[in-house]
């Protein structure tokens, strides 16, 4: 678990594909156990360890993952998303170049023309369950590796090209404004990216 960002009320990790945010019927560890174990471990808190998690991404996402550290931080942020006051930035490797004409794509930020694959940049207007892999599938681009939405194969480890890179917002309680970046993968199609 890496942790990118921490205060007395937020903890910002950086997901790993594969991993869990919350408990599911899988019964595998969820992240936010890992990180009630690590905030116990570094503060030595005596009990149980409050954390919320104000948001989820699927299990073979990565990247940027906020939770709450505190009630009232967790009330706000809730609401703050709700409220789309929280702006989160994702990166997604597709297959092919998106033409200007489908919906509201401003423009692509690199083509690797060795490979065959486009870097997107996408900022969400509305948050519905696997919003980007449906629409980038639905204009002919789909996330490498998701073959859930028609990527031609997996990748090897089972995630697919698409990383949570950024989160913006002002803090709930210091009202200070927060942004973080999530490292990107150590894939060498990321790393071509760089």
């Amino acid at each position: 678990m890496e942790v990118v960002y921490e205060d007395n009320h937020i903890i910002i990790v950086n997901k790993q594909s594969g991993e869990i945010v919350q408990g599911d019927k899988t019964g595998d560890r969820p992240l936010s156990d890992i990180v009630k174990d690590y905030i116990k471990e570094k503060y030595q808190k005596p009990g149980a360890v409050f954390l919320g998690v104000v948001h989820r991404l699927d299990r073979p996402v990565s990247g940027l993952v906020v939770f709450a550290r505190t009630s009232k931080a967790l009330t706000r942020l809730n609401k703050m998303f709700a409220e789309g006051e929280v702006h989160k930035t994702y990166w997604a490797i597709v297959k092919n170049t998106p033409h200007e004409s489908e919906g509201t794509l401003i423009h692509w930020l690199v083509r690797n023309e060795k490979q065959n694959k486009s870097l997107l940049e996408v900022q969400l207007m509305t948050g519905r369950h696997h919003q980007i892999r449906c629409q980038l599938a639905a204009m002919g681009c789909p996330i490498k590796g998701d073959l859930k939405y028609g990527a031609p194969r997996s990748n090897p480890d089972g995630s697919i090209s698409l990383l949570s890179r950024k989160v913006e917002f002002i803090h709930p309680v210091s009202k200070e404004r927060i942004t973080v970046e999530a490292p990107l993968p150590d894939d060498p199609l990321w790393q071509a990216f760089a």
